[in-house]
């Protein structure tokens, strides 16, 4: 029989120290939900994007009890195992309405997870149970160990509140992006949502407590959010070249027979044979056409 736990407040006293604000809940409907609220009535707010800066904050919970993934599909979690995070940052309006670069957004954030669960297991001398333990991106939003889903990721444009002066140019020039997390932790076997998803703690040995772990994990992706973005905003367009190398050594998709199911009901499947230059994916068919697949017209893959 399992037991229900009860949530309770994050406790995230490494990721209060790194972030710009962080609120913490025992239990929301989302985080991105509640992150958007926040910001829309302005009692989440961030400063300005400043070159060489970038401000990030944190809201938190225990338990979602509606949270959402790509498409309008269900995330389910549960307190005291699953990590549920969202990321607000704020960023040039230009870059992220701009197609022919936005699409890195989406990668940046699979990236800085993948950096913070690994950094995290090497911090605590944790050990992948199996050699080939690696965990990889499933294009274009789910973090995957073993062909299973772990986590997964969903990117939001939020319009600030205007800043009242009517004159205020870069405040009218940058957006937020709300970037939410979710992420199995410590989930046993019998615990596990659907036969495809699993645990970090189901493949890796050596791991501290939970809280430990979202701690740590947060605290990273707030300092890898900061450190990438910085660095997307002064050049994405020499920053979309490192970043295409950088996914394409962690896509579990790449050389794989994948279906893309496209927001507008229709499949298409066809071997994913790599990255464009806007982080779309190329599938190609058996007859041999290449096909472009974008982030924002793809459901799931």
């Amino acid at each position: 029989m399992m037991i229900a736990l009860k949530a309770a407040t994050p406790q995230l006293p490494r990721t209060t120290a790194v972030a710009d604000h962080v609120v913490a809940v025992d239990e929301t409907d989302s985080t991105n939900a509640l992150a958007v609220q926040m910001i829309g009535d302005g009692s989440l707010t961030l400063p300005d994007h400043q070159d060489g800066e970038l401000a990030v904050a944190v809201v938190a919970a225990d338990r979602q009890t509606a949270g959402r993934g790509r498409n309008g599909h269900k995330w389910v979690s549960q307190p005291g195992r699953c990590s549920t995070m969202s990321y607000a940052v704020r960023i040039p309006r230009a870059i992220a309405t701009d197609e022919s670069v936005n699409g890195w957004l989406q990668m940046i954030a699979g990236l800085v997870t993948l950096d913070a669960l690994n950094g995290m297991i090497e911090e605590y001398g944790a050990a992948p149970n199996q050699p080939d333990c690696s965990l990889e991106l499933k294009w274009p939003n789910d973090v995957f160990c073993h062909g299973l889903k772990l986590g997964g990721l969903l990117s939001e444009l939020v319009i600030p509140p205007s800043s009242g002066t009517g004159t205020d140019a870069d405040a009218d020039d940058d957006v937020v992006i709300v970037f939410g997390v979710g992420l199995n932790l410590a989930l046993g076997a019998c615990r596990l949502p659907t036969p495809q998803s699993t645990s970090l703690q189901l493949h890796v040995s050596g791991l501290p407590s939970f809280g430990e772990m979202r701690d740590a994990v947060a605290e990273r992706q707030v300092e890898g959010f900061r450190e990438r973005l910085v660095k997307f905003i002064a050049d994405s367009k020499g920053q979309a070249e490192s970043l295409r190398e950088e996914v394409k050594a962690v896509c579990w998709a790449r050389g794989r027979q994948v279906e893309a199911h496209f927001t507008d009901g229709t499949t298409l499947t066809g071997e994913a044979i790599g990255l464009n230059e806007d982080a779309s994916l190329i599938l190609r068919t058996q007859d041999g056409t290449d096909h472009t697949v974008r982030t924002a017209d793809v459901g799931v893959l």
